[in-house]
């Protein structure tokens, strides 16, 4: 089993990745686990919170629609059961049974290594990439506000 942050950490990969990268992975990996839904995949909604300066006192922003889904399948390992879970923003329900399903695939304990090792990777550069392309059009239109002085 992995530690909680790195499971956080490629749970948020998955989760922000394009459900047409995760279908093309999911096609070249067919690791032939059979899955089960302990949670069908479902939208709903969520209460979003923030917080003012990111330290005040927490306050509902507002709510979000959610996808989730739960799966269950057998480790290749040990015939343990393994559980996964995913939660992505929207209304994608094949999407969060993806994410759920690569989330109980990466925990496995014979298979787990190699397909974290072949699909985080490409997925986390294209995230990288992302967030620098929608970096650079936001800098693109910064303003900069400067104050004169008068007669001093």
């Amino acid at each position: 089993m992995e530690t909680p942050n790195i499971r956080q950490e490629w749970l948020a990969v998955l989760s922000t990745a394009k459900r047409e990268d995760l279908e093309h992975f999911w096609r070249d990996l067919d690791a032939g686990h059979a899955f089960r839904n302990l949670r069908n995949p479902e939208s709903g909604l969520t209460m979003i919170r923030g917080r003012a300066d990111g330290s005040g006192r927490p306050f509902n922003l507002g709510e979000a629609t959610i996808s989730r889904c739960v799966v269950a399948t057998e480790d290749s390992g040990d015939n343990s059961e393994i559980m996964g879970v995913g939660y992505v923003l929207g209304r994608d329900r094949r999407h969060a049974e993806l994410t759920a399903r690569f989330d109980a695939l990466f925990q496995d304990s014979a298979k787990g290594v190699a397909a974290r090792d072949s699909v985080l990777p490409v997925l986390q550069e294209k995230r990288r990439k992302a967030a620098d392309t929608a970096s650079r059009k936001t800098d693109a239109t910064r303003v900069e506000f400067f104050t004169m002085v008068r007669g001093e």
